[in-house]
């Protein structure tokens, strides 16, 4: 009766196997046509292996205690087809688990799968997946989870899978350690322990075989791991060959054989294949004629929609485009319309408010000098005859407020000229100046002489560093010291107070023919959204300091006319720098 449904069932298996034939045959013949002297243990090698005497029906020592079983059977079929040679012994598993550790034996019959023992051992393609199941005694309280055994005794055999799966959920005192799992089935038969949790297959044939009527699996599938033969870690060779002969087994039909003859008897009984193959083809060929048209007329519908998104995505990007441009356009008419405006401005106003401001600047130092003079008569008189009124003011008040007052006179002209100044020069960089080379530490130099007094009012930290042998510029020296006083001056008006500091230096780059100065202070730094606008024209966030809002302006403007680039990285709280590019001269390069 057995042989009749074997060959029942092969009969189907065939049937099943020409219809994939057509997918697979390239693959199948490139495995089939490789000869088995292609193997290196074929040189007589005797590849050391090791397996669970107490694991059946996938591996135990028969009655005359040979190893025997479904991996062991196996694996002779492996070295027969790939021309090995095995020495296949079995014995407590711990003990297996450790020689291929300790690298005494070369692989084992079997291991599941896992990560944590994919980190020391390799394991060849599966050759079966087990799944583990929770025994108990007839009449125990039924679980249906590995979660429900807390508190409860459980037999697990040492350093199976199992027992790596417990421990890792917490169940380290409450397990009852075996060295096989019949010796665990016997355990849990004979009242000791609550569950035992062992392979499915393993556990049924282990109470069939030593007829432990007693026990039941109370849950048959609580975790299922790939089942393979495990080699030590880099035996990348040994594991090709493995890998090989299984698959070769497999195409040949005769890995089944070996299936069916260990496994498939303990397995619930399998439909046929011919009852699998006549409902597949009613229910799958009308669905997969459908599938294949409905496939068709999406991937048309797709590739209209697709063609006709990128038409979309090309005019959107077109019309974009051209409207960015526009915007380009229309600011710089706005900007050269505005620049037209403040150059008419400029020279209609600027001679009429050089004039009256010349006359202060001239006269000024001539009445504090005449009051200078008048100071010792009228001194003389306050003595003799006591205060006395002068210019509606108490003299005695007046002596200390006048020179004040003559001096704020002056520098407010001064003021007044720097501004005109400074618009003439944003309306119109003077083209006229000479160009000549210089030397940007001569110039830093210069600059830091003229504003030495407004650092050390500034801060108690100046840090200046020179690089020697900087190539020269071609340029105005003036024009580039005006640019770097404006950015020092900025710098120091950053401090929060003198312990705040700035730091000063040059540098040079051969390969991109630059000299470079970095302006760096531990200020209150440049939100981002004022950064893109430094260098407009009458931006400035100092407007009730006095601030213009013109320095970077034209600072930016002498720097762009000498060719080079001024670059601002601010960070609020933490500071500001400033980078100052110059080209050097071509002469120098």
């Amino acid at each position: 009766m057995r042989a009749k449904n074997y060959t029942s069932l092969n009969n189907g298996r065939n049937l099943f196997r020409i219809l994939i034939i057509f997918i697979i045959c390239s693959a199948a013949s490139a495995l089939l046509a490789l000869p088995a002297s292609s193997v290196s243990a074929a040189d007589g090698t005797v590849i050391r292996v090791g397996g669970n005497r107490g694991y059946p029906p996938y591996e135990f020592p028969d009655k005359n205690g040979q190893p025997t079983g479904f991996t062991v059977e196996l694996l002779k079929a492996i070295a027969d087809v790939m021309g090995m040679t095995v020495d296949i012994k079995v014995g407590e598993w711990a003990k297996v688990h450790d020689d291929l550790v300790a690298g005494r034996i070369d692989m084992t019959l079997g291991m599941s799968y896992s990560e944590k023992r994919e980190k020391v051992f390799d394991f060849a393609s599966p050759h079966t997946v087990v799944q583990h199941a929770i025994f108990a005694r007839r009449g125990s309280a039924s679980v249906d989870s590995l979660a429900e055994l807390k508190g409860k005794k459980v037999v697990v055999h040492r350093n199976g899978i199992m027992h790596e799966r417990l421990k890792a959920l917490g169940f380290s005192n409450d397990l009852l350690l075996t060295e096989t799992p019949s010796e665990g089935m016997r355990l849990l038969a004979s009242g000791e322990g609550d569950y035992a949790v062992v392979a499915l297959l393993p556990g049924m044939y282990i109470i069939r075989e030593y007829k432990l009527t007693n026990l039941v699996p109370v849950a048959r599938n609580v975790a299922s791991f790939p089942f393979s033969f495990a080699v030590r870690e880099g035996d990348t060779e040994l594991l090709a060959h493995l890998n090989e002969g299984l698959a070769i087994l497999k195409k040949t039909g005769h890995y089944q054989v070996i299936y069916d003859k260990w496994l498939g008897v303990l397995e619930p009984a399998r439909v046929s294949w011919e009852k699998v193959l006549q409902y597949a083809a009613m229910i799958l060929v009308p669905l997969l004629l459908l599938l294949t048209g409905t496939i068709i007329w999406s991937r048309t519908l797709q590739r209209k929609v697709t063609q006709r998104t990128e038409e979309l995505a090309q005019e959107v990007a077109e019309k974009n485009l051209a409207l960015d441009e526009l915007h380009r356009h229309q600011d710089k008419l706005m900007q050269a319309d505005k620049m037209a405006s403040l150059g008419i401005l400029v020279s209609g106003v600027a001679h009429e408010i050089n004039n009256p401001t010349g006359l202060i600047l001239l006269n000024g130092p001539t009445i504090k000098e005449a009051q200078q003079d008048a100071e010792t008569i009228l001194e003389r008189y306050f003595q003799e005859h006591g205060d006395f009124m002068y210019g509606g003011i108490p003299y005695s008040r007046m002596r200390e407020k006048l020179p004040q007052l003559l001096t704020e006179m002056h520098e407010g002209a001064k003021r007044i000229k720097r501004i005109v100044e400074d618009l003439k020069d944003f309306a119109r960089i003077d083209q006229g100046n000479t160009r000549e080379l210089f030397d940007l530490n001569d110039v830093l130099k210069a600059a830091l002489r003229l504003v030495d007094v407004t650092i050390r009012t500034a801060t108690n930290q100046c840090e200046v560093n020179y690089t020697d042998n900087l190539p020269k510029v071609r340029g105005t020296p003036q024009r580039i010291e005006q640019v770097i006083i404006n950015l020092i001056l900025n710098a120091c008006q950053s401090l929060p107070n003198m312990d705040y500091g700035i730091s000063l230096a040059t540098s040079c780059d051969p390969v991109t023919g630059t000299v470079t100065l970095h302006v760096r202070d531990e200020g209150v730094g440049i939100p981002l959204e004022h950064l893109v606008h430094l260098s407009d024209p009458f931006f400035t966030t100092r407007r009730e300091a006095g601030g213009t809002g013109l320095g970077l302006s034209v600072s930016t403007a002498i720097i762009k006319d000498h060719g080079g680039s001024l670059e601002f990285v601010s960070q609020p709280g933490k500071g500001t720098t400033v980078t100052l590019t110059l080209p050097t001269a071509a002469e120098e390069c």
